[in-house]
């Protein structure tokens, strides 16, 4: 049927308001052979989204690698898992952008708790979550706001429930003033045999939901909101922000966690975008059968509610599990112990049908395959763009500025201050496996259980991006991102194991955001091969635009790692006096589209140099090996702000000061940026020595940061400077 046709099909005008474009409209419409009622344009409008269907991105996520010698779960369940220890370590990170731009207390809340059910639903018990969080300007009324609001709703949720949060990292610009980005990532652990899967099977079992109350909160978030760019009409967009109850989700983690252990689960899938929609026909095609919902059996909060309002809200808390009839009574007592409702609502059948019931009435019947796997996927029409695309931000560093000016300034940034004030509102140590805080080192350390030969093992996790170098050049700096979240794993000493990635860009039917979209994927893909880890799974969000265009291209990467003994890690600052400090890596520092160039006023532009990846995977190898052995006790990888801010930060952590004497004395050497290839070090003169690749450029000590030039030329910082610079920074944006 020809987009000519569908213009004269009577529902055609409905779908169009709700998503879907004319010829998708006719594709159902020929799929099914009919025009779908109500019931199922609402089920197709949510399905068929963006968010729900990756219609732009499905061909394009091919590239990447999803296969490795410690996964466990991989893409296509609600989250990722490897082997780390004895034991399964599940982890995911998706994004809340558009809900959280719109309300951003509940649409972070609400990200939050939506990943924490991923998580829970393999059988996880969630002990860690990270975040990654962009906003406009800092100087902008609307960013301080959101900034202020989203961090709250991460700290209600996150400590409420009791999972700490332990890492994460924050950054501005002017590109996310209308179209901030949330995304949050969360890790868990669980016995590798007792991993729960999501499809539906065994003809006859029930399906049961359990959780909160349905209500119209978040009817329309996948396909409304999420699916669409930002506008001027964005506070009308408030009802579809779903509205969440951590004390609720606690009461499903435990009974979920439970039934599982009691093994009376055939299946488990949460309810997230599309609600029951997305959830019921994604279980049933992972199982290649049916499902019959009746409606009529759905705890309702609100009175009066439409089969449709009831199929795709988003009210959140929920979980759907198939059960074996026999075991239905004791899945039912187990959820009203946790005090949780829980109702049976449906049947698995035989065939191919996804049939939604009000009691006897069939108000919809839609194949399963067609919902979920017959959505159009487009082909990108990439381009690189003929022009800069991103306005140039706000100079307020003068390029006259001496070195030493231009370090406290950069180190008083809001992009690189200590994000101490932030994670002061986070429970960092709830669950007492905190080895290593946010704020002590490169990477979060939580230990596990001990081990047969009485030693503790633990996991690194990380989680970064650089939108400012991918905006410059996708696939170095998104390949520049994968490498430095593993140089972050590095520096505590861990071995990376499996990545996940949240793609934040623009529209992507517009050519310059296809070919950002394409390349990065390019890149990750290049360094996870290169590192020779997998990716586990992840999100992809499109359309973040606003009135004034495109937020800057944001890939962003969680990885996971694995210690063998969480007592064998580093520190990210100087620890004593008298220790060599020396430099690893094949660090090439520029300033294309780094810090430096940001705070001069100078727009995402120019070409990264190319890079070595042997070399700097090599370097990886020695930082880790060196940690693991005792001979680096401090390990800082040189990322925004360069060298000179890497070595700042080494002193501010404990006070110490150190004096280094450098080959070069320029704005390139000593504030250039290559993320993920440089290192710091620190350690016994002779230990660091026998580092393979380590360079000695000076000692710890003294109460000073003393950086000097082989020509003579210096500057010296007192470390309290150093300090104040960064303590301050950015506790001027926070109310």
């Amino acid at each position: 049927m020809s987009e000519q046709q569908a213009e004269s099909l009577p529902g055609v005008d409905r779908a169009v308001e709700l998503g879907l474009t004319k010829p998708e409209y006719a594709r159902i419409v020929e799929l099914i052979a009919r025009e779908p009622n109500e019931v199922e344009l609402a089920m197709f409008s949510l399905l068929w989204s963006e968010h729900c269907a990756y219609k732009h991105s499905k061909k394009v996520l091919r590239r990447l690698p999803t296969e490795g010698d410690r996964l466990l779960m991989g893409v296509g369940e609600n989250a990722g898992a490897v082997e780390v220890a004895g034991l399964a370590v599940a982890f995911k990170v998706e994004s809340h952008n558009h809900p959280s731009a719109v309300e951003p207390f509940q649409g972070a809340a609400t990200g939050v708790g939506g990943i924490l059910r991923d998580v829970i639903a393999l059988g996880a018990r969630p002990i860690a979550m990270l975040n990654s969080l962009r906003f406009g300007h800092p100087s902008s009324p609307r960013s301080r706001w959101l900034l202020d609001r989203a961090v709250a709703g991460i700290g209600h949720y996150g400590n409420s429930i009791g999972v700490a949060t332990v890492g994460g990292e924050i950054h501005f610009d002017p590109s996310y003033e209308s179209n901030c980005l949330i995304n949050a990532m969360c890790v868990g652990i669980a016995d590798p045999d007792r991993l729960m899967r999501c499809a539906a099977t065994g003809v006859g079992n029930r399906v049961i939901l359990f959780g909160a109350l349905t209500g119209r909160d978040g009817i329309g978030g996948a396909s409304v909101l999420a699916s669409a760019e930002l506008g001027d009409d964005d506070a009308d967009k408030r009802p579809t922000v779903q509205i969440g109850d951590p004390f609720a989700e606690k009461k499903v983690l435990e009974a979920s966690l439970e039934l599982i252990d009691a093994d009376l689960l055939v299946a488990l899938q949460d309810l997230g975008a599309a609600g029951l929609t997305s959830s019921a026909s994604e279980m049933a095609a992972q199982g290649g059968v049916g499902l019959d919902i009746d409606v009529a059996n759905v705890p309702l909060r609100e009175q009066g509610m439409e089969p449709f309002e009831i199929m795709v809200s988003e009210s959140q808390e929920r979980m759907l599990a198939i059960v074996e009839p026999s075991k239905v009574a004791a899945v039912l007592e187990v959820c009203e112990r946790w005090e949780l409702l829980a109702s049976d609502i449906g049947e698995v059948t035989e065939g191919d049908r996804m049939r939604i019931l009000v009691g006897d009435n069939v108000v919809g019947d839609i194949p399963v395959t067609t919902l979920v796997d017959d959505c159009p996927l487009y082909d990108l029409a990439p381009a690189p763009p003929e022009h800069g695309l991103y306005p140039a931000p706000p100079a307020d560093l003068p390029e006259e500025a001496d070195h030493r000016d231009t370090l406290i300034a950069l180190l008083s940034g809001a992009n690189i201050a200590s994000r101490r004030p932030v994670f002061q509102q986070y429970d960092q140590i709830v669950q007492a496996r905190t080895v290593r805080r946010p704020d002590e080192a490169d990477a979060a350390v939580l230990a596990l259980p001990v081990g047969e030969n009485g030693i503790r093992p633990a996991i690194a996790v990380s989680i970064d991006g650089n939108a400012r170098r991918v905006a410059a050049n996708p696939e170095g700096g998104a390949l520049e991102a994968v490498l430095e979240c593993a140089a972050n794993l590095a520096c505590v000493g861990a071995e990376p194991l499996g990545l996940t990635n949240c793609l934040n860009f623009g529209n992507p039917e517009k050519p310059h955001v296809a070919w950002q979209l394409i390349n990065s994927v390019e890149g990750i893909a290049v360094g996870c091969e290169a590192l020779g880890i997998p990716v586990v799974g992840g999100n992809v969000s499109l359309y973040n635009e606003g009135p004034d265009g495109p937020i800057l291209p944001t890939p962003v990467i969680g990885m996971v790692g694995e210690m063998p003994d969480a007592t064998k890690t580093s520190s990210s600052g100087f620890l004593t006096d008298g220790q060599a400090v020396a430099l690893v890596g094949p660090f090439s520092p520029n300033l294309v589209s780094s810090e430096l160039a940001a705070r001069r006023g100078q727009a995402p532009q120019g070409e990264l140099p190319s890079l070595d990846i042997s070399a700097v995977i090599a370097a990886h190898h020695a930082v880790r090996d060196g940690v693991r052995s005792g001979a680096i006790q401090t390990a800082h990888d040189i990322s925004e702000g360069g060298l000179g801010v890497a070595l700042a930060e080494c002193t501010a952590v404990a006070g110490i000061g150190c004096d280094v004497t450098l080959p070069e004395f320029t704005d390139a050497a000593l504030f250039g940026e290559s993320p993920g290839q440089g290192f710091v070090i620190a350690g016994d003169a002779a230990a660091i020595a026998a580092i393979p690749g380590a360079r000695v450029v000076g000692t710890t000590g003294g109460g000073n940061l003393v950086v000097s030039a082989e020509d003579g030329a210096s500057f010296s910082v007192p470390v309290a400077e150093v300090q104040a610079a960064r303590d301050g920074g950015l506790t001027a944006y926070l109310p």
